[in-house]
Parts: C-alpha cells; sequence; structure tokens
C-alpha cells in the first residue's frame, strides 16, 4: 500500500542537479574579494602615492562599468535563473507520485522524495533508474522498454504492470504483490546543448486495483442476480431494438443467449400479435418517463404464446423523440389454473381482448372512447393513440367527415338499446385509398367498473376486398364487353362474308371498262376495311385464331425497330434497352408485333412535339413478380417487355377505360378505339398480362408480361396436332413469286354445312363456278341425311362452327364414325382453339377465318382435297 504522507512531508528532492554548479561559490568569492580591495584601499591610503590610486580607482570603475553593461546586455549573469520558478519546484518537489527525470542516455538529473520513499532509497547514492529497478520481471521490463521507445520517438505514455513484490519493502511498502502505474513523457531543455530530458513518474496503484476488483465483483453480482431474477427483464433503444435480456427471459422464450448480439432483435420480434400496437402505444411527455401495465403475449423461439404481464417504462427526448425503455416481464402460464380471482380473470380478458383480430373500442353515449384493444390502436394510428385516448378522443376522429353523421345514428340507436344496427363502410379520415367497416353492438347490462358505456363498436379493414370487388367488377365488365364483341363479330362475319362473295361473283362477269366494275372494287376494299375491324374485335374478345411460336423478344423488336421508326416520323426517335439473356416466350409473331405497332403508334400521337420512344426488355423472376403487388398475376417467371414514352400521359379518371373497345380520346375521325382493346386481348390470349404506369405531362409506360416459356418433351397429343397442322394448313393467300395455283374443282363433291342462307348460298354459287358439285345443308343434323342419301358420295365437308340442333365439331365426330378418312373445313369467325379443344388430339381438319374471298374458299378447298 501507498505510504500515507501529511502535508508538507517529502518536500526536499534526493537529486536536483538542474541548476548550474558553482554559482553560490561564486557568489562568496566576489563578495570577499571586493570586501578585501575596500579594506586594503582603506588600511593603504596613506602609503600609496595619488597617482596609483587614481589608476587603480579608474581600473575598478572600468571593470564596475563592464560588468554593469554585460550585466545589461546580458552577457554576464551574476545571479543565474533556476530553470523553474519556485511554484514549479514546490509542485514537483511535493508531488505525491515518484518523479525522476533523465537525460537520453538514463542519467539521473532529478528525483523527489516521493520517488525515494516509493524506490526505498535513503540518500542520493541510493537512487537507481527505473530501468535498474524493474529488470527482474519480465512484465514491468517490457513496459519500461515500450516506454523508452516511444520517448525516443517523441511520444509520451503510460503502462501499468504488477509485482509480486513492493518496490519497497522495508519503507512502510507492505507485502504481496503490488500495482504500479508508469508514465513518461518528454521534457524540453534548454541546458547540455538543448538535449531533451525524459520525466519518469511512478505510482502504486495497489489500492485502486482492489477498489476496482471489489465493484466488479459487485456488479457481477448484480448482473449474476438480473440474469437469475425471478422475473425477465429487458433493455430497449429507441428504435425498440434489444441491448439486454437477462437470462430467465431468455429461457422462458427459448432463446439461447451465446447467439444473441445486442441490438439484432427488437420488441416486435418478441411482441406476438398485435401487442406490439400496445407496448408503441406507451409514450412519455417530452423529457420525461411513463410506466404502463401492458397484459398481452410473447412469442417464443418455437413460435408457440407466452402469456405475460409487462411493467413497461419509456423515457423522451427534451425535443419529444422517443428515448430508451426497461421493461420487467411477469410470466403467467405458470399461474394456478384453480385460481379464480379478479387479477387472474382480468388478465385472461385482456389477453383475449389484445389477441382478437378485430379492432374493438368501447364508447359512451356521446361517442367517447373509453377502452380499446391492441388491433384498434394498430388499425388507427396516427389518429388516435392511448393518451388520446385517456384524453376523451371522440369516435369521430377514426370515422371520415362524410360518415360521421350515419355513426352517430348508430350511436343515438345503440342509447336506445336496439338491436341489428346495420354496419357503416366508411373511408379512413386521413387516407381516401384505405377502407373500413364499422359494426355498432348496444351495451344492455353495463358493468360496474364503466357504467357509461352504451356500446361496442368493432372495426374491419376491408380495402383488400374493396380491392377485389373492384378489380372483379372490371374483369367482368371487359369479359362482358368481350363476349358482346365476339357475338357481334361473328354476325358481321357473315353478313362480311355474303359481301365479300358476292363482289367477287360479280366482278367475276364484269370487265375493268364496265361503269359498275369501279362501285364492286369499292364495296369490296370496304368490306375488307371491315373485316380488319372484326378482327381487332375478336382480338380483343380473345376468339381470333393464333399461330403461336416461341420466340425471344430481342430478336421480335429488333427486328420491327426499323419499321417503327418509320412509322413514327423525324421528331421522334426510338431506343432500346434490350434485357441480357432473355428467356424464351411463346405467342404469335405477327400479333404480337401488331400489339408493339401499335403501342409506338399510341406514344407517337401522345407526343405531338416529338420526343423518345423507349422499348425495354428483362426478365423477371418469380420472386421480383410478387413485389409488384398484382393480385391477377400467377406465381411464376416472366418476360418484361416495357413501351414509354414522353407524351402527355393519361389523366386518372380515364385509364380503367382505356382497354375497353370503342373508347378514343383521338378526335372524330382520327381513331376507332380498338387499338388498345386489340393490344389488351393479343396479351390475353398468349397467356401474358399487360399494365400501365401513367402520370400526366410526365408520359406513359405499358409494360407487358410474358410468361416464361419453358421447353418439355412433345407429347404425342401434340405431335399429331403438329401433323394435322401440316396437312391441313389455314387458308392464306400465295406468295407472289409462286405458280399460280389450279384451283379448279375436276367434278369433286362439296358439302357446304352452314346457317347462314347468304353466306351457303354464295359459296355454293362461287365453288360451282370452280368446277366442283356442290350439296348443301342449314344444319348438322341435315348434313347426316345428305351423306346418307350420298352414301358417302362426298370428297370434302366445309361446315361453319356455330349452328343449331348440332354445331360443327359434334358434326365432325358423327361423320368420322362412318367416314374416318372424310377430308373436312371448318369455317367460324372465332379462332381455331376456341373449338378445337373439344375434339379429339388426332382429329385431322382445315380451318378458315371468316370473312373470305372467292379465292381463299377455293384455296382451301383445294388444299385439302390435295394433302
Amino acid at each position: 500500500m501507498t505510504k500515507v504522507r501529511q502535508a508538507g512531508e517529502y518536500h526536499t528532492p534526493i537529486v536536483d542537479r538542474g541548476t548550474r554548479p558553482g554559482v553560490v561559490l561564486r557568489i562568496i568569492l566576489l563578495a570577499i574579494v571586493l570586501t578585501l580591495s575596500a579594506g586594503g584601499f582603506i588600511f593603504f591610503k596613506n602609503q600609496l602615492e595619488n597617482e596609483i590610486v587614481l589608476g587603480v580607482l579608474g581600473v575598478l570603475a572600468m571593470t564596475g562599468i563592464f560588468f554593469l553593461v554585460s550585466a545589461i546586455i546580458g552577457f554576464i549573469e551574476f545571479m543565474p535563473e533556476y530553470r523553474s520558478d519556485e511554484l514549479s519546484r514546490t509542485f514537483i518537489d511535493s508531488h505525491p507520485d515518484g518523479t525522476l527525470i533523465t537525460d537520453r542516455k538514463g542519467r539521473i538529473v532529478y528525483a523527489n522524495a516521493a520517488y525515494a520513499a516509493l524506490t526505498g532509497a535513503s540518500g542520493e547514492a541510493d537512487v537507481q533508474t527505473l530501468e535498474a529497478l524493474l529488470s527482474r520481471n519480465r512484465e514491468s521490463t517490457e513496459a519500461v522498454y515500450r516506454l523508452t521507445n516511444g520517448l525516443h520517438e517523441g511520444k509520451e505514455g503510460s503502462e501499468e504492470f504488477r509485482l509480486l513484490k513492493p518496490l519497497n519493502t522495508l519503507s512502510g511498502g507492505g507485502v504481496g504483490a503490488h500495482w504500479y502505474r508508469l508514465k513518461a513523457r518528454v521534457l524540453p531543455n534548454r541546458e547540455h546543448g538543448g538535449q531533451p530530458l525524459y520525466i519518469w513518474q511512478i505510482s502504486d496503484i495497489t489500492h485502486e486495483r482492489d477498489e476496482q476488483e471489489r465493484f466488479f465483483k459487485e456488479l457481477q453480482n448484480a448482473i449474476d442476480y438480473l440474469d437469475h431474477a425471478p422475473v425477465g427483464f429487458l433493455s430497449a433503444g429507441r428504435k425498440g431494438e434489444i441491448f439486454y435480456i437477462n437470462a430467465t427471459l431468455a429461457e422462458w422464450l427459448g432463446i439461447d443467449l451465446t447467439k444473441f448480439h445486442s441490438g439484432t432483435t427488437t420488441i416486435a420480434d418478441l411482441v406476438a400479435g398485435e401487442g406490439l400496437a400496445l407496448v408503441q402505444s406507451v409514450q412519455a411527455e417530452p423529457g420525461s418517463k411513463k410506466t404502463e401495465i401492458l397484459d398481452l403475449d410473447l412469442r417464443k423461439s418455437n413460435g408457440q404464446s407466452l402469456p405475460v404481464r409487462l411493467v413497461h417504462r419509456v423515457s423522451s427526448m427534451r425535443d419529444g423523440a422517443p428515448g430508451e425503455s426497461r421493461t420487467i416481464v411477469l410470466a403467467r402460464d405458470n399461474a394456478d389454473e384453480s385460481d379464480q380471482s379478479a387479477s387472474i380473470a382480468a388478465m385472461r380478458f385482456t389477453r383475449f381482448f389484445n389477441n382478437t383480430p378485430m379492432a374493438i373500442a368501447s364508447v359512451d353515449g356521446n361517442g367517447r372512447i373509453l377502452r380499446t384493444n391492441a388491433p384498434f390502436l394498430k388499425l388507427f394510428s396516427g389518429v388516435v393513440s392511448r393518451d388520446d385516448i385517456g384524453k376523451g378522443a371522440k369516435l369521430e376522429a377514426i370515422v371520415h367527415e362524410t360518415d360521421r353523421l350515419r355513426m352517430q345514428g348508430a350511436l343515438e340507436s345503440a342509447k336506445d338499446r336496439q338491436s341489428d344496427i346495420p354496419p357503416i363502410d366508411s373511408l379512413h379520415p386521413a387516407d381516401d385509398g384505405r377502407h373500413f367497416r364499422f359494426y355498432v353492438n348496444a351495451v344492455i347490462d353495463q358493468s360496474e367498473q364503466a357504467p357509461e358505456e352504451a356500446a361496442i363498436v368493432y372495426a374491419v379493414e376491408i380495402t383488400e376486398q374493396k380491392a377485389l370487388e373492384t378489380q372483379m367488377a372490371q374483369t367482368q365488365k371487359m369479359n362482358a364487353v368481350g363476349t358482346l364483341a365476339g357475338g357481334i363479330a361473328h354476325d358481321f362475319n357473315n353478313v362480311l362474308t355474303a359481301i365479300l362473295l358476292s363482289s367477287d361473283h360479280l366482278l367475276l362477269s364484269a370487265r375493268p371498262s364496265d361503269s359498275s366494275f369501279a362501285d364492286l372494287m369499292e364495296i369490296k376494299r370496304n368490306a375488307n376495311r371491315a373485316a380488319v375491324l372484326v378482327r381487332q374485335l375478336l382480338a380483343f374478345s380473345r376468339k381470333q385464331t393464333m399461330r403461336p411460336t416461341v420466340l425471344n423478344m430481342t430478336d421480335v423488336i429488333g427486328d420491327l425497330r426499323m419499321l417503327v421508326d418509320r412509322m413514327t416520323g423525324t421528331n421522334v426517335r426510338i431506343e432500346a434497352d434490350y434485357g441480357r439473356d432473355l428467356w424464351p416466350v411463346k405467342t404469335d409473331l405477327g400479333q404480337f408485333e401488331q400489339v408493339l405497332i401499335n403501342l409506338a403508334v399510341n406514344a407517337r400521337d401522345a407526343m405531338p412535339d416529338g420526343g423518345v420512344i423507349t422499348f425495354r426488355t428483362r426478365n423477371l423472376p418469380a420472386e421480383e413478380a410478387v413485389q409488384l403487388n398484382h393480385r391477377e398475376l400467377p406465381e411464376g417467371d416472366y418476360v418484361q417487355i416495357e413501351v414509354t414514352d414522353q407524351g402527355t400521359g393519361i389523366p386518372p379518371e380515364i385509364v380503367d377505360k382505356i382497354f375497353e373497345p370503342f373508347f378514343t380520346t383521338k378526335e372524330v375521325g382520327k381513331g376507332t378505339g380498338l387499338g388498345l382493346s386489340m393490344v389488351y386481348g393479343i396479351v390475353k390470349q398468349s397467356g401474358g398480362y399487360i399494365f400501365l404506369d401513367s402520370e400526366v405531362g410526365r408520359g406513359t409506360t405499358f409494360r407487358i408480361l410474358m410468361p416464361r416459356y419453358i421447353e418439355e418433351a412433345v407429347p404425342l397429343v401434340e405431335q399429331a396436332e403438329a401433323a394435322r397442322s401440316a396437312v391441313a394448313p389455314t387458308a392464306s393467300v400465295q406468295p407472289a413469286t409462286q405458280e399460280p395455283k389450279d384451283l379448279t374443282g375436276d367434278s369433286a363433291v362439296v358439302l357446304l354445312v352452314e346457317d347462314e342462307e347468304a353466306v351457303r348460298r354464295g359459296g355454293k354459287r362461287m365453288l360451282e363456278t370452280r368446277g366442283y358439285t356442290v350439296y348443301e345443308a342449314g344444319s348438322g343434323v341435315e348434313a347426316l341425311d345428305i351423306m346418307d342419301e350420298l352414301n358417302g358420295a362426298v370428297d370434302i365437308v366445309v361446315s361453319d362452327v356455330v349452328m343449331p340442333e348440332m354445331d360443327g365439331p359434334s358434326l365432325l365426330r358423327e361423320l368420322r364414325k362412318s367416314y374416318p378418312d372424310l377430308k373436312f373445313i371448318f369455317v367460324s369467325g372465332y379462332a381455331e382453339d376456341a373449338f378445337a379443344r373439344n375434339l379429339p388430339a388426332d382429329a385431322k381438319f382445315g380451318f378458315l377465318p371468316k370473312p373470305f374471298s372467292l379465292k381463299q374458299l377455293a384455296e382451301a378447298v383445294r388444299d385439302m382435297l390435295d394433302s
């Protein structure tokens, strides 16, 4: 132990070589010389000649003047100053730490009395350097070595080390191990050529270490007690991050403390159900603390619930920001089941009340909220808080202003104790995008705890339900419009077919020089224009014929870019951003090109002053597709194709109508309103989805998601389908480079089955002009009768699909029973897929879409006969 010194003790340094040697001796010698000189002049004054005396006096006078001037300019010092003033000297002499000053070579310049007492030196000859004193202990030697190296580099330092025996065992230093603190720093020195001095300070810190060890043991005991207390405890930061959790609570929750890291777990991770809303509702006033008792459930690591009571204390910063929290946790799972005390019953009710998935509030007759559960606080966070409820918040605060009168009426009915109060649908008071449904029930028997309670109000958020209803209504609307459009297109196809066949028949008998020839050509041209509109309607209704193939969107857009560039004009620039390693998709190439062209043309029209149209593609994995939050989008991988413009944008009020047929914002005569509806139908028929993002004045982005195509082994059914398509292709116009085909009938027998008389009559007449023998039937049943009359002597059957009594597919199945090799062509305004799925996989047939011309009909019959 360090010896306790009295005031004024150890003031005299044991070694002090800091002043110039011989200063006092020189002063005494000078005084003696001057005294003797003065005495000599007095004693011999009568024996000296006046000249000699004057000469000596003159020499002495000159010498005095010389020394006076030298003293003034500092050339000679009669009384050299000390290098430190008296106050500093007194401070270092009386400092309780042992202080030793050495030069760079380790020679002792100064050592105070405390150093002598600490090291046991009784005189100047006994004083040793620290290096010599501490050389027997490895730990202390290393400390001196590190400090010495630091001093050579001009750095100060400090080290602590332990010695088995004290440095002074004979002067009250005690016995046993001692701890020392050694400090070292550089002391500038203007003497000895300006070489720096090293100042060392050593102190005995054994008592300080003992105090620290005692404090540490007490702290360990406190932590051990807190860890194994009969209650749980946790400490959390401002954001709810848990800094400390005791062993008791960790054991209850099944948390491995060896894997627990401070700040990685939050209170939200531990609270089950909606209990977090209760915890977050406890808020203190700025600069103060607040404590609340909460009954809720915690979540164990295995997912089970642990019913607990929390004594939750929170603090708040002076600026109102949330501070740290401290929480005591009382477990309730081991409560005596036979204990029916009021506290246990209240706790159980509170847990039930707060864990109910429905927001609940009790109100008085004036609509003042008396009590709420945790889901209520969570559902209406930001509108009412726990403190607001305590201050008399009213129910109207959570109801949209347009529905407050209805809520007031419901509360009046509850005060009158009426039953069957109708529920109230309302919007969030601060967010029109959120919908709620309120149920108000009258309180018949008021409790003693809340005699003013008049009603219980239940609230459920129905935002998602409303969104689904809106989506379902939109889907049903589009499906209804599509069905209507498809029906109109089917009937209109029959009319156009009759017009085209009649015009072709008249053109065959007319010459170009005839006055009626131009009129007939105009009729045919307008019929073909009408056929284009019909195809667009069929595309919207998803009933057009498609020939899907496996495509790469990079190639599709690349091949189409030049055409789109020509169509959009010179003031519109086309840019493409292709994704890498795009997945393949399966769709009809021609139809999808039409999708891109229509979107590009719409983008051009939206930018009258020019701009940039960007085509962008990328892969969209399933996990990213889910994040788009489109409910109708099935889980899976997609290829995303975006078409972005910098145009005027689409106003929000018409966004839901842009895919409807015949809806257009263009001037009269500048658009049919079928472009985007056709885009919608083609994408949908291809199994894809289309969405849009638009901002008025900023532009629009159409986003198409096509399912990723994964190649599989081709089943036998599809092989048979491919073979059928190969032998019975859809009739089409022959390329210009091909030799003209012989379309004569060679007396082949054709059975034409069509319920529309105009189409049937026109088809019969056209085929007969080509040399065919044609029998006609108005229905499938009539066609079977004719086949029986002819004993099957028919080469080919051309039949409509949709007919009364018996449709085309049913006719095919019946005929193939008796005539398995009979050639068959379906004629329909609908897509081939619409009826082909109802036929056997190996059924072979041709297909001719309506409306068709004479040449297309003749080609289809000829191709089927030749196959």
